[in-house]
């Protein structure tokens, strides 16, 4: 696909180490444990994964490793249960995780008149409810197959590497975003077709591998280091005009880009 050049500009986000200090998939394990949904053996491995990335960050093989993991662990779940849960807890989980350099960085492309899209590896149930908190136009997150009010435990589409890429490529050609004066912002080596696909990439909290190769590259550096409360950044009206735009503007985009590439 052509990139679009010459319309509207926008400021992608990856999730977790550049918005959150923390994974945001792995975060909500206790929720699910206490929920009925996983066991304490799935508690103890994400708790262990947690620290992995934290320490080190994830590299590929750890995150096809996570997609096999997640995907035989939903199947069966039951969606309504996972929405409940995470609505429940995730202003006690989330909310001292997110960078304040990152909410005004939200807030200055915002000012910009740039569109801010989140994208990440996470499931859209994660995914869309921190957004919707942040303010954010678009939040897209990994979309499971759902049957009969159930996960299947098939992925549908899975925002990470080259499918970050291709999803920005998509929302560029539907919103007419000219993604060589658009930003991405991201901490992973996992993401550089997400970084390269637009004009101004920008490392934040890098892993070792990235960040050397920002700084060949010229790249700007950015390392946060100040977690805030969103419920101390986001005004309740904010939240609830941006939640309503963000919960369908997340949805159509995964399925309607899955559609299109199954039909190929």
């Amino acid at each position: 696909m052509t990139p679009v050049t010459g319309g509207t500009t926008a400021a992608f986000f990856d999730l977790d180490k550049t918005i959150l200090a923390r994974s945001s998939a792995l975060a909500f394990a206790k929720p699910f444990y206490k929920g009925g949904l996983i066991g304490r053996s799935d508690v103890v491995r994400s708790a262990y994964a947690q620290f992995i990335f934290l320490a080190s960050g994830a590299d590929h093989s750890q995150m096809e490793s996570m997609r096999t993991y997640m995907s035989n662990l939903v199947d069966g779940w039951d969606v309504a249960k996972v929405r409940e849960i995470v609505a429940e807890t995730i202003d006690e989980i989330i909310d001292p995780v997110i960078y304040e350099e990152a909410v005004a960085l939200i807030d200055e492309h915002h000012t910009a008149g740039r569109d801010v899209i989140i994208i990440s590896s996470s499931g859209t149930e994660v995914v869309e409810p921190i957004g919707d908190r942040l303010g954010v136009d678009i939040a897209i997150g990994t979309q499971m197959a759902i049957e009969d009010g159930h996960y299947t435990g098939e992925i549908l589409f899975y925002a990470y590497g080259e499918g970050k890429a291709e999803a920005m490529r998509e929302l560029a050609a539907e919103r007419n975003y000219d993604l060589s004066e658009s930003y991405a912002y991201s901490d992973s080596i996992t993401d550089l077709p997400m970084l390269e696909v637009v004009g101004h990439p920008t490392a934040v909290n890098p892993d070792d591998e990235l960040r050397a190769l920002a700084i060949d590259r010229d790249w700007p550096v950015l390392d946060f280091d100040k977690p805030i409360s969103m419920q101390s950044r986001v005004n309740t009206g904010q939240k609830v005009a941006a939640g309503a735009g963000v919960a369908i503007g997340a949805a159509a985009l995964g399925l309607a880009w899955y559609a299109r590439h199954r039909r190929a």
